[in-house]
């Protein structure tokens, strides 16, 4: 797949300086996105006001999404982060008369924070074990009390990608609703909330979706979203945005007015991913991800993601001092991800072999010099 790199490498400046491996956090940007925050600025500074067309962005973007994951427009509801989203899912659970959530020691920590905040909310959280999630786990942790299990689709700190349709299939056995935190893995693993038997997912545009931060979308199955009130939601949640009725479908989960200059980028970027395909990036970041594993190993760095499984679109290498070798690396033009003790490579549809073994030819040479 490395037509892939050849075709699209030049819609990313930053490219031609720098080796860039950071789409766990910050994907790099692309002449398309810049374009369109680019109009979003100059429609403001030379026409004074782009309501009219600020909201039809905001549509195309909400359908872009929709088709990247499966679902309906109106299934798709777009609000400020998938923290926003996840508190304004967690308001809206009191009609089921259940109490008890539960999610995962590998879900990232805004997840564990929502409902820390939540006291009316009976919390437990799921252990993984030797850097997994046996799905026995999820059999013991879900029980006919519990209203809702969090997950992640991939884990933020190694890559480790879960079995999600396996893991809806036991929730709704328990009788629990799913809510899956797609963040680390849409744009890059393809997604399809319909068949996996999906609940509710969010996910956010600056990684792997190619955005800026300001704007994430949630979805909602819109068979259970109509059931739902959530007390988080204002006029862009409601029927005609001026009256007390709740808007049909996920949009009632919306809030205020969405921050339209990402909501302009986050556009471009999906329609882009959308182009491409997802499963094609996929087979590419698969490609160049297991070339660096063997490669890495090669060089005696050590893993930090588990063995076994669905290959991780990262790279997660061992470093005790992750930021430190960052900030090294970054001298030398190459960009990655430190998390704790790990450095992270999150290569993307642009990236080439050769971005990965440069960046752990450098890692490795710091590594020995330390």
């Amino acid at each position: 797949m490395e037509h892939l790199p050849q075709q699209y490498r030049h819609l990313f400046p930053i490219l031609q300086t720098h080796t860039m491996l950071a789409s766990c956090s910050q994907s790099a940007l692309a002449e398309p996105v810049s374009r369109a925050i680019q109009d979003y600025h100059d429609s403001l500074l030379y026409m004074g006001t782009n309501w009219k067309e600020a909201i039809e962005k905001t549509e195309f973007a909400r359908n872009e999404f929709a088709k990247l994951i499966g679902a309906e427009p109106d299934e798709v509801a777009i609000v400020p982060s998938v923290s926003d989203a996840l508190v304004s899912v967690a308001s809206s659970l009191t009609a089921f008369g259940k109490k008890h959530v539960v999610y995962t020691d590998m879900d990232f920590p805004a997840v564990p924070h929502v409902w820390q905040a939540h006291s009316d909310y009976t919390v437990s959280v799921i252990p993984s074990i030797h850097g997994v999630m046996p799905l026995e786990q999820y059999e013991t942790h879900i029980s006919d009390e519990t209203v809702l299990t969090c997950v992640p689709h991939v884990h933020y700190r190694d890559g480790y990608v879960q079995d999600i349709k396996a893991i809806a299939e036991i929730s709704q056995r328990k009788g629990s609703l799913l809510f899956v935190d797609a963040y680390q893995s849409a744009g890059h693993i393809p997604i399809d909330v319909k068949e996996w038997g999906v609940d509710m997912l969010a996910a956010g545009t600056r990684k792997y979706l190619l955005g800026i931060p300001g704007v994430a979308f949630l979805y909602v199955r819109k068979e259970l979203a109509d059931a739902l009130k959530p007390k988080a939601s204002a006029w862009f949640g409601r029927e005609s945005g001026f009256d007390g009725a709740y808007a049909k479908g996920a949009r009632r989960f919306q809030t205020g007015t969405p921050a339209f200059i990402s909501v302009y980028a986050a556009a471009a970027a999906l329609s882009l991913l959308n182009h491409i395909g997802v499963p094609h990036i996929r087979d590419h970041v698969k490609t160049i991800c297991a070339d660096a594993v063997q490669y890495a190993a090669e060089k005696g760095l050590q893993l930090a993601a588990a063995q076994g499984g669905d290959q991780p679109g990262m790279v997660a290498i061992r470093d005790e001092r992750a930021s430190e070798t960052a900030a090294l690396l970054k001298k030398k033009k190459v960009i990655c991800a430190p998390r704790e003790n790990v450095i992270r490579l999150a290569p993307h549809f642009y990236n080439t072999k050769e971005d990965m073994r440069h960046a752990i030819d450098e890692i490795a040479a710091k590594t020995i010099h330390k």
